[in-house]
């Protein structure tokens, strides 16, 4: 008897599809200030860079862009990621010229004593830092930082000098710091979540132009504003598109990260690809649809649950026009909510090709109804 070869499937040697333009694009675009209610200027930035690849665009009262290809079809298809990152807010000046602080978004108090900030000011970018005593010098050697008592300094001895830089109460803040690359391994910065997933729905609609492909639907490639307070841009352009699928890309925990519960969260990691969610507002056909093309296309992927809401604007389309099928593809990521926070450059790439197969996968007449 013939002897027969079991096909064994193993891992696609990763080769990188960005080029250099790809990646001047995403430096830019991370180091871009973006916090939410604020999002304007990054999202000229990311529109300029997908125009080439788009059939036209619109932009919402409240901030969201969306590019569309093939805009007269009648099946619509949104991907989509958010624009806007966690800030704060000057609450309250000092007589003695003190700023205290209040959150715009998830911003972490735990995290802020030391770091330089930029006061976005009518006068412009006013740098300043939150100060934090010495260790042998506080009251209570364990306090620790509370809204309470992080306070930012601008050089200011008087409340007269901080109106006069131009800042007032209502002027967002953000961090300074800026994007780098790791051991050529991890992309590092404040607010990949989730800017990074604006550069992967941009590269997946670059992907789309340059390989000549024709979609039998509408393509929205939206990039929304206001997840950080509760998928409020997700909301209103759910409505205004009333799109027939939607695939979102947003971040996720890499749970081997310190002090993070795999028991509670789950186990994924940087590194061993993109992670699907199952949950009530993800649709099982279009999950099952994605996972096949992952399978098909050898790209790794991981498994993560919701037990209710998924957290991510997927809640906000899922939820819309009487239910519109829609998926989450999520980034693995280190140090969400930080200035450091942490992806890997294939987990990256790998999304992009994933929702990009995904889409060419797609057929208008596709049957979502379960019965």
């Amino acid at each position: 008897m013939a002897k027969t070869t079991k096909k064994v499937e193993t891992k696609k040697a990763f080769k990188s599809f960005l080029s250099k333009e790809d990646k001047e694009f995403m430096k830019n675009y991370l180091n871009n200030f973006s916090p939410t209610g604020f999002e304007w200027k990054g999202q000229k930035l990311w529109l300029d860079f997908i125009k080439p690849y788009i059939d036209t665009h619109e932009v919402d009262n409240y901030g969201t862009v969306y590019g569309v290809v093939n805009p007269k079809a009648p099946f619509k298809v949104v991907i989509e990621a958010h624009a806007d990152e966690i800030s704060w807010f000057v609450s309250y000046i000092t007589e003695d010229g003190l700023i205290y602080v209040k959150r715009n978004g998830g911003s972490d108090h735990m995290i802020a004593p030391s770091k330089r900030v930029y006061i976005h000011s009518k006068k412009g970018l006013i740098p300043g830092f939150f100060g934090w005593p010495a260790i042998h010098t506080r009251a209570g050697k364990d306090e620790a930082p509370e809204l309470k008592n992080i306070c930012i300094e601008t050089g200011c001895f008087s409340k007269t000098e901080v109106l006069d830089l131009g800042i007032e109460v209502g002027d967002v803040i953000t961090f300074q710091d800026e994007f780098i690359t790791l051991n050529d391994r991890y992309y590092v910065g404040r607010a990949l979540d989730n800017r990074m997933g604006g550069f992967m729905i941009a590269m997946v609609a670059k992907l789309l132009k340059q390989n000549k492909k024709k979609l039998p639907f509408a393509l929205y490639i939206v990039n929304a504003v206001q997840e950080e307070v509760g998928l409020r841009g997700a909301e209103m352009i759910a409505q205004t598109i009333k799109p027939h699928v939607a695939i979102v890309t947003d971040v996720t925990h890499d749970t081997t990260t310190p002090m993070i519960n795999k028991l509670i969260e789950g186990d994924t990691k940087c590194g061993n690809g993109p992670v699907l969610t199952v949950g009530p507002a993800v649709h099982n056909k279009l999950l099952n649809i994605i996972k096949d093309e992952a399978k098909k296309q050898l790209i790794p992927i991981q498994m993560d649950t919701a037990s209710r809401a998924t957290g991510t604007d997927t809640d906000a389309f899922a939820y819309a026009n009487g239910g519109t099928p829609s998926a989450l593809i999520s980034l693995p990521l280190r140090y969400m909510h930080t200035t450091v926070e942490s992806v890997h450059k294939e987990d990256v790439e790998n999304v992009i090709l994933l929702i990009y197969h995904t889409l060419l996968k797609l057929d208008p007449k596709f049957n979502f109804k379960y019965l």
